[in-house]
């Protein structure tokens, strides 16, 4: 028989101690699992701040309350008041808002509105906040709006693989496969977690499974069959290729067909990440390496600097941009390069070509990512993959 321990014993506040400390850790583990990041909306979150855009359903009030990550299911519920009746979602809101009554009214009005994206970060991207929030709270109406979301993207795909900036199709270049801004990636990435059995999908059927498998393979070959092969060789990718010819296209009147450095390496980077690749991948992959290191831009650095304010139709700008030489800076790319000629590309949104930064408007000099260091990513990741994958062939050597 146990004896009753004295609650002024060393041994009971020890006791005591042990269990509040192991309370208190448990709490904390809890808390941290509670929270679901919300890093992925950050695009479309500062576009409704500070774009002017009057095509919103909705604008923000003045000092609009946000959630913390912690209300997941606040932000979940938000997500579901902006997913449209066709699966998908408009673009460019903020999923941490805490809504007004009239803001949630408008917002559920415009359902039936079928103008839904990929771009900016949307759809994939709540797809996933609703899986991860069913997960942890079981909650049918996220697994629905889940699968409704999932369906929304199936449907999208054309059948060479590829997707459409908007889905249903709208005219003009929303029609493109696009890369920009993560759409196509973000697409791949979201199939990928539930191909390979991510535990946050693991309510799906397996009919949808099935479906899921297939498209991600056609969208796999697709980009495969899109890499762009320029005098002879193969480069990289362009921001949007032609949904028929799946060749470089026009987007934006300052976004002309060209290879595409930022948006290829989150290509590359994903297809260095598949286990077992076979020769066309192994073969995509070192033609995108072997053009990342012979695009390199040596002594270049981009700075901004304070200059007079200027309003312009999309915002207030109040610096400027301008490339300097500098033989102690790291390499860095353009966002384009000229087919065929491999200059470093520049445009405006009147569609002229342009050959450097200091001809383009402030507006688009200031509002654009022209340069880019996120080539060295995948330059970083290439010997490890090089020496596990195509050991005989190190492209950087050659």
């Amino acid at each position: 028989m146990f004896k009753t321990m004295s609650k002024n014993s060393p041994l009971f506040v020890f006791t005591v101690c042990v269990f509040t400390l192991f309370q208190v850790n448990a709490q904390t583990d809890k808390d941290n699992k509670a929270a679901i990041s919300t890093k992925v909306f950050t695009d479309g979150t500062n576009h409704w701040y500070h774009i002017k855009d009057k095509t919103n359903i909705i604008n923000p009030v003045p000092n609009q309350p946000q959630y913390a990550e912690t209300d997941y299911a606040k932000i979940a519920d938000n997500i579901l008041y902006f997913q449209r009746d066709n699966g998908g979602w408009p673009k460019n809101y903020d999923m941490k808002a805490i809504l007004t009554p009239q803001q949630i009214d408008s917002v559920v009005k415009t359902k039936y509105i079928e103008h839904t994206t990929f771009d900016n970060e949307t759809t994939y991207t709540h797809i996933h906040y609703l899986a991860q929030v069913y997960t942890l709270t079981k909650d049918p109406k996220y697994k629905d709006g889940c699968l409704r979301g999932i369906n929304f993207t199936l449907k999208a795909q054309y059948p060479n693989g590829g997707w459409p900036q908007y889905y249903p199709l709208e005219k003009g270049y929303s029609r493109h496969i696009t890369f920009n801004d993560g759409a196509y990636m973000g697409i791949m990435n979201l199939l990928k977690k539930i191909v390979n059995n991510d535990p946050d999908y693991a309510f799906i059927d397996t009919q949808t499974r099935k479906k899921v498998e297939k498209s991600y393979q056609k969208g796999l070959e697709c980009i495969l069959e899109m890499q762009i092969k320029d005098n002879g060789k193969l480069t990289a990718w362009c921001q949007q290729h032609d949904e028929i010819t799946l060749l470089p296209a026009w987007a934006r009147k300052f976004e002309p067909p060209s290879i595409c450095n930022a948006e290829s390496v989150d290509i590359v980077l994903f297809l260095m990440a598949i286990d077992k690749p076979d020769e066309k991948i192994i073969n995509s992959i070192q033609g995108a390496v072997k053009w990342f290191q012979d695009s390199k831009i040596y002594n270049t650095r981009v700075e901004s600097f304070k200059a007079p304010e200027m309003d312009s139709k999309y915002k207030k700008i109040t610096n400027d941009v301008r490339v300097v030489t500098d033989t102690t800076a790291p390499p860095i790319w353009t966002r384009y390069y000229e087919l065929k000629t491999h200059r470093p590309l520049f445009s405006d949104r009147d569609s002229e070509l342009l050959y450097s930064l200091a001809e383009v408007s402030r507006e688009r000099r200031t509002g654009y990512a022209w340069y880019t260091d996120k080539p060295e990513k995948a330059l970083k990741k290439y010997p490890a993959w090089q020496k596990k994958w195509a050991p005989n062939a190190d492209v950087l050597k050659q």
